[in-house]
């Protein structure tokens, strides 16, 4: 049965009083309520002079013979968060701004997570949308700076290595606590030493190669976009790993759309894909395809041409975002995307808590995993090679 709202108001302000500064997010769950609700109560409790607020933290009252040394505590929990508590003291001030580019479904599932992890926190963000255009972030974020942000969460584009490196030097001249989502910058380079959070795209594409080759598939293309991070991270890695795979024999990369490219308005861009030649000419029985609303695309294609999935070609998708949704739902690689952004939320608030060049920078990488659906299946036995002549 659901508990009195002044009951649980009670319990509140008791733990409060009792604790000194407490996290929302952590009264929420003690008293298994939303953080919504719980905030709502906190709230109602200050109006009514019982407590105080902070961003994500509820605060005693204490007497008014001693609002100095209130005063002053408040001041030392923003330089020095207790252990176990760094969310507490140093989150006061202005909003996060988050930098991510527009129409990108795969980063905005990201921008969930971080969202979520930033308001259980009592943390205003501002979103920022960077427009398809090279260099288009640094504006941005240069107005939120000015704008009063107290920390930067930023996805680029970087549709190209040189739109890339391009970024690096502004990059690390940000003076507010820093975390790069879903994007590992160049080993040596000037953000080498900016805290990183993102998906480790190598054991993605290992995870889609054992899979196609436990049902006995010995030819394998990738079929991949060429025009982001994310893009150049799997190519490089499936190239790696068929090259030393002893249960495949041949392999290929292909470009999943004409436009996946750097620059879509190239020339050699326009040159349409033509996946089943392909697949012919190699005797290929599995496809990895890089993304997802490319995948189905070419998935529709392979039937066109007469090759079924899975009976005639097995075919993963890379990314997860559409992919359960095709006539035939399609085995995905699926990075931890929501993960991948409440993690880099995460870094940043700690960042905020014990301030930005405190401790060493981190690099971290969550593991996707495979999602089987309906569009892979064990490859058929049969000799690809002509009959040899038998000898009279």
């Amino acid at each position: 049965m659901r508990e009195p709202v002044d009951l649980r108001r009670q319990r509140i302000l008791a733990a409060v009083q009792a604790r000194g500064a407490t996290r929302v997010s952590d009264l929420a769950t003690e008293l298994a309520v939303s953080v919504v609700t719980l905030r709502r109560d906190v709230e109602e409790l200050a109006r009514a002079g019982k407590l105080r607020r902070g961003h994500g933290v509820a605060r005693p009252i204490l007497p008014e013979q001693d609002e100095g040394h209130d005063q002053r505590q408040e001041q030392r929990e923003a330089r020095a968060p207790a252990p176990g508590a760094d969310l507490d003291g140093g989150l006061d001030g202005g909003p996060i701004a988050v930098v991510v580019p527009e129409r990108h479904a795969y980063l905005y599932e990201m921008l969930h997570g971080a969202r979520t992890a930033f308001e259980e926190a009592g943390v205003r963000i501002a979103l920022h949308i960077a427009p398809a255009a090279p260099g288009a972030e640094q504006p941005l974020v240069e107005r939120a700076l000015a704008d009063g942000a107290r920390g930067l969460l930023i996805a680029p584009r970087w549709r190209s290595l040189a739109t890339e490196e391009a970024d690096y030097a502004w990059l690390a001249r940000v003076d507010v606590p820093t975390v790069v989502m879903e994007r590992r910058p160049r080993r040596g380079s000037a953000v080498h030493s900016v805290d990183t959070v993102c998906t480790d795209h190598w054991y993605g594409v290992h995870l889609a190669v054992e899979h196609l080759t436990g049902l006995g598939h010995r030819r394998i293309v990738l079929a991949a976009r060429d025009d982001s991070p994310t893009a150049r991270a799997v190519r490089a890695a499936f190239a790696e790993i068929a090259a030393d795979h002893p249960q495949v024999d041949k392999w290929a990369v292909a470009l999943s759309s004409p436009r996946a490219v750097p620059e879509p308005e190239a020339e050699e861009a326009e040159k349409p894909l033509e996946l089943p030649p392909l697949l012919d000419e190699l005797g290929a029985t599995g496809v990895l395809l890089h993304g997802d609303v490319d995948a189905l695309m070419l998935v529709q294609s392979l039937r066109d041409a007469g090759v079924r999935v899975p009976e005639d070609c097995s075919a993963i998708a890379y990314d997860d975002v559409v992919a359960g949704l095709g006539s035939t739902p399609l085995t995905a690689v699926s990075p931890p995307k929501a993960e991948v952004g409440r993690a880099a939320a995460e870094l940043l608030l700690h960042r905020l808590g014990r301030g930005a060049g405190a401790g060493p920078a981190h690099r971290v990488e969550l593991l996707p995993t495979l999602k089987v659906r309906g569009s892979t299946r064990s490859a058929a036995y049969r000799d690809p090679l002509p009959s040899t002549p038998s000898a009279h």
